[in-house]
This record gives structure tokens, C-alpha cells and sequence, in this order.
């Protein structure tokens, strides 16, 4: 048996954190100082995190290893199955023409830029965020803003702005089941918990958004659809991540949005609106929406990407990322309203998955899942106890095999295969390509799973947890700036979430907080840093074909992010006190 040592550096608190803090000031300088890969940078502060386990905490070499080993197995199973298999229905429907119909849909709903902010950036960004993830969203988006006629820099922050809102809950929820399986707190209360924190963000972004596009004059003119938007989404999130299912938070929030802004525009429209190149004209009289007549002679440079709808012919191989191949052609642009039924196979991918998800939460269905396809064991090799004695909880490994996100996602891709007519042959390509494309995002999460259960099994965690503790009711407000930090640097929520999550819990135990509140706030408020991130900012650069914009990006978003964390760590704050205290699960 391995009891964990609270003070093993020289019977000291303060030194034994700072030697604790080690592996993450390393990550944190491999990637923001040296700019070293991800894949690299992880790899590194585990071996850094090993060798303190064994050396400083006198944790056994086997156990260690065994530590290590169920740190990676849980980054493949259920994280990275969650990612590979909702990254694969999107490329199945990238490699058909309906994600174009899909793109044509949305371009012929407005003509107005500030509108289609909201439509492409803020609801169909956040479709694509509980799907795709890791830059697809923002790229797929950005590419498409400019094919309605946006400009490039201003297309990538929008873009940029509008991934954060839908984060938490990205790729079918990964950031909050890699937060219950870190910190072993309920599931169901982590959910509720950030789906109490991240509608208030929801709330603010759409009008961030027209602000952006067009300044005050936006602000002024769109604010009534703007604020639908926002409340569209932030209830749509709470009601979904509080009484439905987690997993499918962004998919619900994003489909309720666009119907209701699609009601909104059939009985309101601005006065003016702000066309390709910033043009503005007096709006139609009429009420209902009209359709946008084709632009054509868009330069390949604003149309260019899979997924703006530039082209009609999607390949398997096409990269996720949203980036194509640019010519020095014109490529037209088709802005027509496809047929009701083609709208309807457009969008069937992601009714699929809301109806599999539906189907897992009938009561005799939930408990027969529950029961056949879930298992729970002791993680081999592994005898653990706190400092107190007590038994560490992640040691126990739950494994849920049928019923886990990632499988019901398989099942929804298959199901897709047949209404998409795609042969076995075809998806199984797309599938390896799947594979190929995320092989060093797989390397980066396991690593990062692997130095986090390190860090928690052999008490760096707890011991940097108890040091942070001693800023006692403060503690609530550096816990969204330490999330913040964590999502800026990784570039992902889960990954963040595994790395900081026991902490927060540890040391908002010791100062008397609600764990389930610090380690919620460190997912919700993370998410501001995740248009800082420098993978981020690398992807909308290449997607808008502005190589070396990122120092600009980051210059031009640093406001928006630090504003954003400001607003969420006072609701943070007054959480943690008797003002909103209520609000925790």
C-alpha cells in the first residue's frame, strides 16, 4: 500500500508545491515561451511528473507505472472515443453534398453579415463544437463568414469569439466527463453545476458578435435578435445540461437558436443591413425573411474552405479543419434556399444523434445500459491511501462500454452511413482518416491524462491543492483564472479540466467551498482562454489564408477574453457566497 505524503520536500508545504507545481510550469513554458508542440510539451511534464512521484512523494516505481496506464486508458476510453467517433459523423457528412446544402441553407436565411455572425459563428459553430471540436468550428465558420462576403481578419474573430459559450459542453461533453472522472464528483452535479455558469456567458457573446461586424450602429440595429439568441441558447443549455442529457447540450442549444431566430426574422427585421464589403441598405419592407439571390465572382480567397459552401463537391479525405485548397479563380457562391426536403436531409446527421441520446434516456432503456454496459473494477497495481488514510476513489475504474457517449455516437454514424448511402468501404476510410488526422491530438490528451492521474495518485495534486487553500474565500476567484490559464496554453477544455480539476476540488474543500463549484468554474471559465490559444489562432490564420495573423488575433481578442473571465469570475464569486449560493447543485 502507497499512502500519499501532504509535505514530502523537506517536511515543507510551501517547497513540496512549489516542487508539485513543477511538470505544470514546464507545460506551461514548453508551449507559451518555446512554443514546443503539444504532443512534445505533454510528453515531457509527464516524464517530469513520473520522476517527482517516485523521487520526491516515494511513490513505488509499479505504481507509478500503473498510474500512468490508467491515465492513458482513460484518455482513450471514454475521451478519445468521444472525439474520434463525433469527429467521423462530421467528415461522413463533409463527404457527401449535403454539408454544402447545409452551409446554402443558412447563407439564404439573411444577406445581413451581423444576422449570419449569429447564424454561422453562434449556433451552427456550436453544432459543429459538439461534434468536431479542436479548431473545426472556428475554421469551417470562418471560411464560411467569407463566403458571405466578410472579411478575412474580421471573419476569423468572430469566428474566434463565438467558440467559447458552447465549450464546456463541446464534443459530446469530453471537457465535463473528463472532469468527473479526475475528481470522482457526481456526473449529473458537474453538469448542472456549469450549466448554471456558461448561459450568462451565452447571453452576451451574440452581441459581441454584431458589435464586432458593425460597431455600435450593430448593437443598435440587431440587438432584439442578438438577445433571442442568447437567451435561446443559455436556456436551451441550462435546461439540457440540468434535466436532460449532458452529452447533448450543444446539440439541443444550437438547433433551438436557429429556430428562434428564424422565428424572429419571419415577424422582425433591421432597418439597414451591412452586405458583402460592409455595403449597407435600407431592408426589405416585408416582414418575412427573402431569400438571398446567388453572389457570384466571390474571390477564392473569401470562398475558399470545406464547409463555407464554396464548392459542391466534398471528398473523404478533405480535412476537418476547414481549409481547401485556394485557387486564383472566382468561385461562386451559391446562396439559394435548398428544397424543404433537402434542408431536411441537411440536418438529419444531427437529428440522428439527438434521437439515439433521446432513446438512451427512456427509464427501462437508462437502466438496462446501466446494467449490461457498464462495469466498475479496481484499476490493477494500484493500492492507494490520502494522507489521512482514507482511500483514494481513483483507483476504481469505471468502464462503460455500450453505454457510453462515444458508443452511441458510433451508432449514429452508422445510422448516417445508410440515410447518406455511404458504403462500408467509404466510412471505414473516412474513419482511418479520422484516426490519422487526430494522431497527435491522442498523443497530446493520453499524456495529459497520464501526467494528471500521476499528479492526483501520488498527492502532488492534494499538496498543491492544500497550498491554495491557504488564500482561503479568495481561492474563488483565482479558480476561474487558474482554468483560464490552463484552456489559454492546452487549447482545450478537457484538457485543462484533467489537469486542474482535482485541484480545485482539493483546495476548495479546504477552504470550505463547494468542489463541485471550483471544479465546474474551472471548465466554464476556461473556456474565455480557448480563443487566445495559440493552436486556436493557428487554425482561424490558415483557414482565412492570413499566414502569421496570429500575433494580430491574439492582440485584437486579449479584451474580449479578459472581459469575458471578468464577468464570469464575479458570477463565480457570488456563487461561492450566501448572494447566489442557491445556485450550486
Amino acid at each position: 500500500m502507497f499512502q500519499q505524503i501532504l509535505d514530502p520536500i523537506a517536511g515543507s508545504l510551501v517547497l513540496s508545491a512549489l516542487f508539485a507545481a513543477l511538470p505544470l510550469v514546464l507545460l506551461f513554458v514548453l508551449l507559451g515561451v518555446f512554443k514546443v508542440k503539444a504532443p512534445k510539451a505533454a510528453l515531457s511534464s509527464l516524464a517530469l511528473s513520473l520522476v517527482l512521484a517516485i523521487v520526491g512523494w516515494q511513490m513505488p516505481v509499479s505504481q507509478a507505472l500503473s498510474a500512468t496506464v490508467a491515465g492513458i486508458f482513460y484518455g482513450l476510453f471514454p475521451i478519445l472515443w468521444i472525439l474520434v467517433n463525433a469527429l467521423w459523423i462530421y467528415r461522413l457528412t463533409v463527404a457527401t453534398p449535403w454539408f454544402e446544402v447545409l452551409g446554402r441553407t443558412i447563407r439564404s436565411i439573411s444577406n445581413d453579415l451581423r444576422i449570419l455572425s449569429i447564424l454561422i459563428a453562434f449556433c451552427f459553430g456550436a453544432l459543429l463544437e459538439s461534434l468536431a471540436g479542436f479548431g473545426a468550428p472556428v475554421a469551417i465558420s470562418a471560411a464560411m463568414l467569407m463566403a458571405a462576403g466578410m472579411k478575412p481578419l474580421k471573419s476569423a474573430i468572430v469566428s474566434l469569439l463565438a467558440n467559447t459559450a458552447p465549450v464546456a459542453f463541446g464534443a459530446m461533453a469530453a471537457p465535463i466527463i473528463a472532469l468527473n472522472g479526475v475528481t470522482g464528483l457526481p456526473l449529473n452535479e458537474l453538469s448542472s453545476m456549469a450549466g448554471r455558469q456558461t448561459p450568462f456567458i451565452a447571453l452576451i457573446v451574440p452581441l459581441l458578435l454584431v458589435f464586432i461586424v458593425d460597431g455600435r450602429r450593430g448593437v443598435k440595429q440587431t440587438w432584439p435578435v442578438a438577445l433571442v439568441a442568447g437567451v435561446a441558447f443559455g436556456a436551451a443549455q441550462f435546461v439540457t445540461s440540468n434535466y436532460f442529457a449532458v452529452e447533448l447540450t450543444d446539440v439541443v442549444a444550437a438547433v433551438v437558436t436557429v429556430a428562434a431566430v428564424l422565428l424572429m426574422l419571419k415577424v422582425w427585421q433591421p432597418k439597414e443591413t451591412v452586405g458583402m464589403g460592409g455595403a449597407v441598405q435600407a431592408a426589405p419592407e416585408a416582414a418575412e425573411a427573402a431569400p438571398v439571390s446567388a453572389r457570384a465572382n466571390v474571390s477564392a480567397r473569401a470562398g475558399a474552405g470545406s464547409g463555407s459552401g464554396a464548392s459542391s463537391k466534398h471528398s473523404a479525405e478533405q480535412p476537418a479543419t476547414g481549409s481547401a485548397e485556394r485557387t486564383d479563380s472566382a468561385v461562386p457562391t451559391d446562396n439559394s434556399r435548398p428544397e424543404p426536403r433537402q434542408i431536411w436531409m441537411a440536418i438529419a446527421p444531427y437529428l440522428i444523434i439527438i434521437a439515439v441520446f433521446s432513446v438512451a434516456q427512456i427509464p427501462f432503456v437508462k437502466a438496462w445500459l446501466s446494467q449490461v454496459g457498464s462495469l466498475t473494477f479496481a484499476w490493477p497495481g494500484l493500492d492507494i491511501t490520502d494522507s489521512a488514510g482514507k482511500p483514494v476513489a481513483a483507483t476504481k475504474f469505471k468502464l462503460d462500454h455500450l453505454k457510453a457517449t462515444g458508443t452511441l455516437l458510433l451508432f449514429s454514424g452508422l445510422l448516417t452511413m445508410l440515410l447518406y448511402k455511404i458504403t462500408a468501404s467509404q466510412g471505414l476510410r473516412i474513419y482511418r482518416d479520422t484516426l490519422v488526422q487526430l494522431r497527435w491530438t491522442i498523443v497530446t490528451v493520453t499524456a495529459v491524462l497520464g501526467l494528471s492521474f500521476v499528479m492526483n495518485l501520488s498527492g502532488q495534486t492534494t499538496t498543491l491543492g492544500f497550498a491554495l487553500a491557504s488564500a482561503g474565500g479568495f481561492f474563488a476567484v483565482l479558480s476561474p483564472l487558474i482554468g483560464w490559464i490552463g484552456v489559454a496554453l492546452t487549447g482545450s477544455d478537457t484538457s485543462s479540466n484533467s489537469l486542474f480539476g482535482q485541484m480545485q476540488a482539493t483546495a476548495a474543500e479546504q477552504t470550505g467551498l463547494s468542489p463541485v463549484l471550483m471544479a465546474a468554474s474551472n471548465s466554464s471559465a476556461g473556456v474565455m482562454g480557448k480563443m487566445l490559444s495559440l493552436q486556436n489562432l493557428a487554425v482561424a490564420s490558415a483557414a482565412v489564408g492570413l499566414d502569421g495573423a496570429e500575433g494580430t488575433l491574439f492582440r485584437k481578442l486579449l479584451g474580449w477574453s479578459l472581459g469575458l473571465l471578468a464577468l464570469i469570475t464575479v458570477l463565480i464569486f457570488l456563487q461561492s457566497t450566501p448572494v447566489l449560493g442557491w445556485m450550486v447543485p
